[in-house]
């Protein structure tokens, strides 16, 4: 009996012992997942070349309830790979198990980039990419935008890509590509995808690829810098396949249109000289006005005088010869160079 009852008592203390430890080692309470799981990714994007895919995303910078994110534990990308003979638009994508992706500290700016590669690509294949960033093993975004695309061998950039700025306006023009990125002739339809940036970072897509190799930019505005890329796009099927990306030219569109020519010139004389009046202009980028001047016996005018905009009347005191006199006016606007409009009609007055 003695050695039963040592037994148990040994036993109970040994099950009080696991009990206890098994309570200090809680010493937190659990945080709700929801604020520390990341934002979804938005911007994913893809670029290709003749070894394969290159996918780019940013940080996600908050959590889904806005707090900010100072790190991310690892992303995962997922793929899918469907023949083009057996693709159905409406059925699931057959997303595969995912790669995983280190992260790393966000850092300050917010502007970390996350990038995978993928090599060894087949032709006639349609591919499906996304990704999901995680803080921990238990907290993972939701889906980011999926990017898909038919691989073939890219087609090269285009070469000789130039800008020329006009009156709002930009026209490009670049010699069309003629070879794949891996050397071998194109035999493909091709087209070209104009791309705009004001940075010269970020760059948009501008318009639907077309196959002329000019384009112009009319949705511009004057005295802004812009930087154009082009893209070639293979066309199979019904599916486009973006190639390589032109070097960037650069442009700056100018005012070239001048201000209306003034109206109402009149001549009074004075005791010293001549009072020239004229109307207001109403262009809203004027500078000034140019007062010119001819003799009666004078084919040629002289421009004798510059008025700034806010005044218009000029005094014309260096008259020395009696005679007649013919006065005009122009206005010129605010570019550098100045676009100066037509002559007014002239007035005359005898001295």
């Amino acid at each position: 009996m003695k050695i039963a009852f040592g037994t148990c008592y040994a036993g109970a203390l040994l099950l009080a012992g696991v009990l206890f430890v098994g309570g200090c080692g809680y010493k937190t309470l659990p945080v709700p997942p929801e604020s520390i799981v990341p934002k979804s990714i938005e911007d994913l994007r893809y670029s290709v070349d003749e070894k394969g895919v290159t996918l780019s995303w940013s940080y996600p910078l908050e959590t889904i309830k806005g707090t900010d994110l100072t790190d991310i534990a690892s992303f995962e990308i997922y793929r899918a790979v469907v023949s083009l003979d057996s693709y159905c638009p409406t059925c699931p994508i057959p997303f595969g198990e995912p790669i995983i992706v280190p992260g790393g500290i966000i850092g300050g700016d917010g502007r970390r980039k996350g990038t995978y590669e993928s090599a060894l690509l087949r032709s006639g294949e349609k591919y499906f990419f996304k990704v999901r960033s995680r803080t921990s093993w238990w907290a993972a975004s939701a889906d980011s935008n999926i990017v898909t695309f038919v691989w073939h061998m890219p087609a090269k950039a285009p070469e000789g890509l130039t800008a020329t700025g006009g009156d709002r306006m930009v026209r490009l023009q670049w010699q069309p590509a003629t070879q794949l990125m891996d050397g071998q002739r194109l035999d493909l339809p091709v087209y070209y995808q104009v791309l705009r940036s004001t940075d010269g970072q970020t760059f948009d897509v501008l318009g639907a690829a077309g196959k002329e190799t000019g384009y112009a930019d009319t949705t511009v505005q004057n005295g802004q810098t812009y930087h154009y890329k082009v893209q070639s796009v293979l066309q199979i099927a019904d599916h486009s396949v973006a190639g390589g990306l032109s070097v960037a030219a650069t442009a700056i569109p100018v005012d070239l249109t001048p201000p209306e020519p003034p109206a109402g010139v009149t001549v009074v004389a004075t005791g010293q000289g001549f009072k020239i009046f004229w109307e207001n202009s109403t262009a809203s980028d004027l500078q000034g006005y140019y007062v010119y001047r001819r003799a009666a016996d004078q084919k040629k005018k002289e421009r004798i005088a510059e008025v700034p905009a806010i005044y218009v009347i000029y005094e014309d005191n260096d008259v020395t010869v009696d005679g007649s006199y013919y006065y005009s006016i122009s206005a010129y606007d605010n570019m550098t160079p100045a676009n100066e409009s037509k002559h007014s009609a002239e007035a005359t007055v005898r001295h």
